[in-house]
C-alpha cells in the first residue's frame, strides 16, 4: 500500500483567506465570530456566525460567481489555492480525483431559489438552480476545473463530511486508482433556514450580546456551537509521486477510520467513538502512546463535548494534549474536519515552527472533561496527530496525520 502525502493545502476561512493567514490567525487566538448584520436574524434567538470575507470571491469569473452556489464558489477557490499551492503537479487526467464533502449542499441557493418561485414565478428561478443545490456541486465543479478524470467522490456525512473526503482520496491513491486527490470540505449555511433548524435543536449558543465569547469547547458554561462557514481543500499525493518531482512535503495521512454508531440521530456514543479512534490508529500501526496531539471536534455542546471527552480517555487512558479551535473559526459543518487537518498540520511544523494553537474561551474547564485542553499556544514535538469529527446520523471519522 502506497504511502499518502500532503503537498499542498488551500483554505478559505472566517481568520483568513489562505491556509497560513487561518494559521496564523490561530496561534493567535483570534476569533471570528461577530453579529449578523443581515434583517432575517432579528426574531430569531441566534444573531451571530462566523463568515467568511466577501473578497474571497475577487479570484473567481464573473460567469463562475453567477452559475455557482456560495458553497461551491469556496470550494473552487480554496481547491485552486491548494492546487497552486502543491506547485501544480503534472499528472495524467484519468490519474487525479477529487473528493468533496458537504454537510448541506447548496442549502442558501435552495432558499433563495424557492423564494423567487414563490414571489415572482416559475420563469424567476435560475436556469443553474440544479447544479446550484446538488450536493455533489463541490466536487464536480473542482474535477472540470482541474480535469480530473480518476473520479469526483462527494461524501454527505454531517461534520464528518470533511474527514471522510480525505480518507476517501487516501483509499483511491492507495487502490492505485489515482496518483493525485485534491479533497476536504466545503460549507455556507449561515442562512435564515438552517440557523433556526440548529436554534430550535438546542445546538447553538444564544450569547448574541458577545459573540467572540460564545462557542467555549470544554467550559463549563458552554452553551452551543457558533455557525461558521468555508472551505479547507489539501492535495494528496502518492508519495513516490511527490518524491518523483521534489515536491514540498506538509504531512501525511497515516491512518483513518469510518465508522456508524448506529444509536440515535443526533447524539453522539462515546463507545463508539472511542472504537473509531481506535481503528484510526489501529490502521496506521500507532499506539496511543504514539500521538503526541488531539484536535479535537469539540463543537462547544454540553453532550457533544464531554461524550468526545470521555471517549479520549477510554482510548488514550491519559491523552495527549488537546486542542479545540471552533472557538476561533466557528462550526464550518461539513468543512469543520479539514479545518481541523489544517491546525494538526501547523502543529506538527508545516509552517515551520511546531506550535499547538489555543483553544479559546476556555475559563473554567467542566471538571467531567478531565483533559489537558492547550489554552496558551504551546511548543510540541509530537510526530503524530489525531483529527476527530462526528456528525448527526451517528457519522464517526478519525484521521491521523503525521510529519512527513
Amino acid at each position: 500500500m502506497r504511502r499518502t502525502v500532503i503537498t499542498g493545502i488551500g483554505a478559505i476561512t472566517p481568520l483568513g483567506l489562505t491556509a497560513e493567514e487561518t494559521w496564523s490567525s490561530l496561534v493567535a487566538g483570534r476569533t471570528s465570530a461577530a453579529p449578523l448584520d443581515d434583517d432575517w436574524p432579528a426574531d430569531l434567538p441566534v444573531r451571530m456566525g462566523a463568515r467568511v470575507d466577501d473578497s474571497f470571491a475577487d479570484a473567481l469569473a464573473v460567469r463562475e460567481l453567477r452559475r455557482l452556489d456560495r458553497g461551491e464558489q469556496l470550494a473552487l477557490a480554496a481547491g485552486r489555492q491548494a492546487w497552486a499551492d502543491a506547485g501544480t503537479p503534472e499528472v495524467e487526467p484519468e490519474r487525479l480525483g477529487v473528493a468533496v464533502g458537504t454537510a448541506n449542499g447548496g442549502f442558501g441557493t435552495t432558499l433563495g431559489q424557492h423564494r423567487r418561485l414563490i414571489d415572482r414565478g416559475h420563469r424567476a428561478v435560475s436556469p443553474h438552480a440544479v447544479t446550484m443545490v446538488m450536493a455533489n456541486g463541490p466536487a464536480a465543479w473542482l474535477s472540470i476545473d482541474l480535469g480530473a478524470r480518476a473520479g469526483a467522490r462527494a461524501p454527505v456525512s454531517a461534520c464528518a463530511a470533511g474527514v471522510e473526503a480525505i480518507l476517501a482520496g487516501r483509499s483511491m491513491i492507495r487502490a492505485g486508482e489515482a496518483d493525485v486527490v485534491v479533497c476536504g470540505g466545503s460549507e455556507a449555511t449561515i442562512v435564515d433556514l438552517c440557523v433556526s433548524a440548529f436554534a430550535r435543536s438546542r445546538a447553538m449558543s444564544t450569547r448574541n450580546d458577545a459573540p467572540e465569547r460564545a462557542s467555549r469547547p470544554f467550559d463549563v458554561d458552554r452553551d452551543g456551537f457558533v455557525m461558521g462557514e468555508g472551505a479547507v481543500l489539501v492535495v494528496l499525493e502518492a508519495e513516490e509521486h511527490a518524491r518523483a518531482r521534489r515536491a514540498r512535503l506538509l504531512g501525511a495521512v497515516d491512518g483513518g477510520a469510518l465508522t456508524s454508531d448506529a444509536h440515535d440521530i443526533v447524539g453522539g456514543e462515546p463507545g463508539n467513538q472511542a472504537r473509531t479512534v481506535s481503528l484510526a490508529l489501529r490502521s496506521a500501526g500507532l499506539a496511543p502512546s504514539d500521538v503526541g496531539l488531539v484536535h479535537a471536534h469539540a463543537t462547544s455542546t454540553p453532550a457533544g463535548d464531554l461524550n468526545e471527552a470521555r471517549a479520549l480517555r477510554t482510548v488514550f487512558g491519559d491523552p495527549p494534549p488537546v486542542t479545540a479551535t471552533k472557538a476561533s473559526t466557528g462550526h464550518l459543518l461539513g468543512a469543520s474536519g479539514p479545518l481541523g487537518a489544517l491546525a494538526a498540520l501547523g502543529a506538527l511544523g508545516a509552517w515551520g515552527d511546531a506550535v499547538v494553537p489555543p483553544t479559546i474561551n476556555l475559563d473554567r474547564q467542566d471538571p467531567e472533561v478531565g483533559l489537558d485542553v492547550v489554552t496558551a499556544a504551546r511548543p510540541t514535538t509530537a510526530r503524530h496527530a489525531l483529527v476527530d469529527a462526528f456528525g448527526f446520523g451517528g457519522h464517526s471519522s478519525a484521521l491521523v496525520l503525521s510529519r512527513s
